[in-house]
């Protein structure tokens, strides 16, 4: 019986991923390709929505792929590739764009937030349309399940539409995916904001997993709680303790009714400590495993290039029978 097929991806727009990453979702990754048939990707094409450094690009984009490979990520078990390395994604990207109404687009919440922060003159079409690219990143691949977090439910709920309408109109061609809500994922929040989801583009608050192991336990022992002295799980009043609670149960494999069993009614510096130990102990043999994939190029341009071979032989089917159901006809040999 075939394994049902997922897919996943994360954008290679920093140095280093960061423990949300990591804790959220690629730990998760790497127990998915037990019993699925895995595809996951470094999402470059994504990444230039936004301009950047061409050189920074490609060096991030290679750090975030040896990041997987040392995250657990098993190129024998799991397709592991470089979006930009199967034009299928660009292609059928268009084609999924030719479907969706501006209404829809509009609607869509990274546009909606960057515009109203910044106004509509600083996004690019490429901002625009990103949800139609992502679309085509998961119907390629005819995967049943994409693990998705909250943020990512409304670009899935746009890929299952998309998915259905295209069937309607031109006959049954894509599979039309599940939302895989992974449970106990760890919700990693910002240190110095713990109202914020923990992103790069705040790095005070921000742990870097290939940050030197001092700078990594510097910033969660100067981690925000708040004015009381007393360890507790109450994200609503007590957000800043909450969160290293969540973090140190992340980082040792345990429930955070388990953390705070043994840390509730104590002071914040244990618990800060703690999780700083904790963090250290996790990022500092990843950090190691990535600096080795990355110390052998040859070796890391191998696996990529397999990947892409893998990549392309499952996603050109795909987009050839869209093609033939659009009277989209190749002449190519």
């Amino acid at each position: 019986m075939a394994r049902p097929r997922i897919l996943s991806g994360i954008q290679p727009t920093s140095d280093s991923f960061h423990i949300g990453n990591y804790f959220g979702a690629l730990r998760q990754w790497v127990s998915l390709q037990d019993d699925n048939d895995a595809f996951y990707c470094v999402v470059d094409l994504h990444a230039i929505t936004v301009p950047g450094d061409p050189q920074v690009q490609r060096e991030r984009t290679r750090v975030s792929y040896a990041q997987l490979l040392a995250a657990g990520i098993d190129p024998q078990r799991a397709t592991l590739f470089v979006q930009s390395d199967v034009p299928a994604h660009s292609q059928l990207a268009w084609v999924m764009m030719c479907l969706t109404g501006y209404g829809e687009a509009s609607r869509m919440t990274q546009f909606k937030d960057k515009t109203a922060r910044e106004g509509a003159g600083s996004a690019s079409v490429g901002l625009f349309t990103y949800p139609c690219l992502q679309v085509a990143d998961i119907l390629l691949y005819q995967a049943n399940a994409v693990p998705v977090g909250e943020d990512q439910r409304q670009h899935l709920e746009l890929t299952r539409d998309l998915a259905e309408r295209f069937n309607h109109r031109y006959g049954q061609t894509f599979v039309v995916p599940e939302p895989y809500i992974v449970k106990d994922s760890a919700k990693i929040l910002d240190l110095q904001d713990p109202s914020a989801k923990m992103s790069k583009s705040v790095p005070a608050g921000c742990v870097f997993l290939l940050d030197p192991p001092k700078q990594i336990a510097k910033k969660l022992k100067s981690a925000v709680t708040d004015s009381q002295t007393e360890v507790r799980y109450d994200p609503v009043n007590k957000p800043g303790v909450s969160n290293l609670l969540s973090i140190l149960a992340a980082a040792t494999d345990r429930t955070v009714a388990q953390v705070e069993e043994e840390y509730g009614g104590g002071m914040y510096g244990p618990l800060k400590v703690a999780a700083a130990e904790a963090v250290v102990a996790v990022a500092e043999p990843f950090a190691e495993r990535t600096r080795g994939y990355l110390a052998d190029p040859a070796e890391l341009n191998r696996l990529m290039a397999e990947g892409a071979v893998k990549a392309r032989q499952a996603a050109q089917p795909t987009l050839q029978a869209a093609y033939a159901a659009l009277g989209l006809q190749s002449h190519a040999q």
